[in-house]
Parts: C-alpha cells; structure tokens; sequence
C-alpha cells in the first residue's frame, strides 16, 4: 500500500478494534509504525525480547544500546559521569539510568536522540559545539541533518524542514533533556 493509503487503513483498524474493546496484536518491522500504533511495544532481537512497555518509555529509556538504535535515530557518544549527570561533547546533561552505571563517575555510553539535539546561530559567545553539515535529508515536515564535530563523530540533528541548513554549513549544537547511560561497553 501507498503511505497514505496503508495510515488510513491502520486508523480504521485501530479505530474498529477499540471501538469493540478488543485486543490486537501487531507483527511489525516498522519501527514508525509500531510507535505510533500500539499502546504496549515489545522489541525482539534474536527471538529474546530486549525491552517492552508502553512506546514513549521504550523509545526515551530504552534498555540498552541496541534496543536505542533498533528504535530509531541514535547519537551515541561517550560520556563521563559528574554531578548526578553526565558530560559528553555536547555538555552536561540530566541523565536517566539505563542499567547498572559505576558508582561515583565512570565511562558511559551516552543516547542523545536527534530531535534533542538543536542548531544554534554561530556567535563567539555560543555554547555547545560547532561541526560542519556533511548532509541535510529534507522529508518536508522534518529535515535529518548529520553533523560532523570532529573528535565527536557525526551528530544527527531532527529539526523543522524550512531553514535546514545545507551541505557545507558551520553550525553549532547543543543539546537538551534528560538523556540515557549505560555502563561503556554494553553493546
């Protein structure tokens, strides 16, 4: 089915199936289409499943870094635990655990999804982190922008398609909301 076609028969089958008060059960790869669909999500990987709950907690908190990329879009840096939060090159941030982290500091795996991540106008006195745009993927309604920060790899950025920057474009990032951690290496 065409995009279109395929949201309006999952609506009227959401609808149908709510309206009676009947349970569903949908088998998908569709990680888009799992999220916005379901009021309780299980992720399988290797026929074991990684993580389940309701979409927004699986998306926000997932279990591990695995799960965090299987789900959608995801920065993952290096971060150092410090002050009941964590710094990575994008700054200090709130953190929420995501497993069984080192007691006071330590190296972790940082999740930073791309809509927390905004573009900043470049001034001297900008906070955050400058990089160069190596791509810019238009959707219409959103633009994924990829970043390159040097030592800190290429960053994806989610913003609002009108005023994406282009390809070549110096930009500087910062980043916001609580983020998720696990312990370096639990892959």
């Amino acid at each position: 089915l065409d995009a279109s076609l395929r949201a309006t028969v999952r609506a009227e089958v959401l609808g149908a199936l709510r309206a009676v008060g009947t349970t569903g059960l949908l088998v998908t790869h569709d990680q888009d289409e799992a999220l916005s669909v379901a009021d309780y999500v299980a992720v399988l990987r290797d026929g074991v499943i990684t993580q389940a709950g309701p979409p927004r907690e699986v998306y926000c908190a997932p279990a591990d870094p695995w799960t965090a990329s299987f789900l959608g879009t995801a920065n993952l840096l290096p971060g150092v635990l410090q002050n009941q939060g964590v710094r990575t090159a994008l700054g200090w941030h709130e953190m929420r655990a995501g497993g069984q982290l080192p007691d006071g500091g330590g190296e972790v795996t940082v999740l930073i999804r791309p809509e927390q991540v905004a573009l900043v106008p470049l001034a001297p006195s900008a906070e955050g982190i400058t990089g160069k745009v190596t791509e810019a993927r238009y959707h219409g309604h959103d633009a994924l922008i990829a970043v390159d920060v040097g030592d800190a790899g290429v960053l994806q950025v989610r913003m609002l398609g009108a005023g994406a920057p282009a390809p070549g474009d110096e930009v500087c990032l910062t980043a916001t909301g609580p983020v998720t951690a696990w312990p370096q290496g639990s892959f």
